[in-house]
């Protein structure tokens, strides 16, 4: 079993952190409204999520690590979200992420996007997954359903995931429009959590639209790499980078700071209805992106199976 270290994170109300994003999402975008609503129906467009909230005993895993896949991978680190799920002590999860997949089960390297349920007692799982991949003909983004392909709840190598009960509940719900500043919109939204509560630590996750506009993405060729990729250079020569259209559903996963556990502190990855998903970096129309998130200020940290050989390579 893998090793599990937990951590309690700074818990802020809901008002609190939407007057910390209110002030800190001023400085990279002209048009920012940040309140506490109930959590909109998930069930429904754009998101089409199996639970209609991403409510209830919210917590935050970091699984494995950018250090099994770089400098040359480690294909032996694979995973189960039915297992994570009891590992943070929370059976039957709902998951949202960001990921790699199980490259023994889909046959390649693709990047994964988690959406499931994790199974509960007699209630088997949903998995709402997709996974995007380098397409073998074109070289273009192929977004598959993972259940249209497989039907288990593995990844591998690295994930980054906010689990909750999947209830309604109150949530920050973020609208940004027309970014003036040089940050992404998940750097903009952690840094000012780190700016705010420095040394108190506190991790978020959810989900946004990008609801107009433009993105950088990138996804992971279909094959690992032979050559060690050793510095952030060769790993951006290696990715594939696309720039993507809105809408686009996100799913991030943030904590403020590391608080000594060798985390990846951002990480988000997306899909879409027509066709395009991967690795989220940046708008690249600032003019006129539009941004709608919804946020819950995790509980609890769960650092699993953590590498003893580490590095900061490749954590963009």
């Amino acid at each position: 079993m893998a090793r599990v270290e937990k951590f309690a994170f700074h818990i802020p109300t809901l008002e609190e952190v939407a007057d910390v994003l209110q002030n800190g999402l001023q400085e990279n975008f002209a048009d920012v409204q940040v309140s506490v609503v109930d959590c909109p129906d998930m069930t429904q467009e754009p998101f089409g999520f199996p639970v209609k909230g991403i409510c209830g005993k919210p917590r935050i895993a970091d699984v494995g690590g950018v250090p099994y896949l770089l400098p040359l991978v480690q294909k032996e680190k694979v995973y189960d979200l039915n297992i994570i799920a009891k590992e943070i002590q929370l059976p039957g999860a709902f998951f949202l992420g960001a990921g790699a997949v199980s490259s023994r089960v889909v046959g390649s390297n693709a990047e994964f996007i988690p959406i499931v349920q994790a199974e509960k007692e007699e209630k088997a799982a949903i998995n709402g997954s997709y996974l995007a991949k380098i397409h073998p003909e074109d070289g273009s983004c192929l977004l598959q359903k993972y259940s249209s392909l497989h039907n288990d709840c593995e990844f591998g190598l690295l994930a980054n995931l906010y689990a909750s009960e999947g209830l309604p509940g109150k949530v920050i719900e973020v609208r940004a429009k027309k970014r003036t500043g040089e940050q992404n919109f998940i750097s903009c939204i952690r840094k000012a959590l780190d700016k705010h509560y420095g040394d108190r630590t506190v991790g978020m996750g959810g989900t946004f639209v990008i609801q107009k506009g433009n993105a950088k993405i990138h996804i992971m060729p279909s094959e690992f790499s032979a050559c060690p990729l050793e510095t952030d250079e060769k790993v951006n020569n290696w990715l594939k980078f696309f720039e993507m259209t809105a809408p686009l559903i996100c799913q991030p996963v943030i904590v403020s700071q590391d608080p000594g556990f060798d985390l990846r502190v951002e990480h988000t990855h997306c899909f879409s209805h027509h066709g395009e998903g991967g690795h989220y970096h940046m708008d690249t129309t600032p003019e006129n992106v539009e941004y709608l998130g919804y946020f819950v200020p995790a509980e609890f940290l769960f650092r699993i199976d953590r590498p003893k050989e580490t590095h900061m390579v490749g954590r963009d």
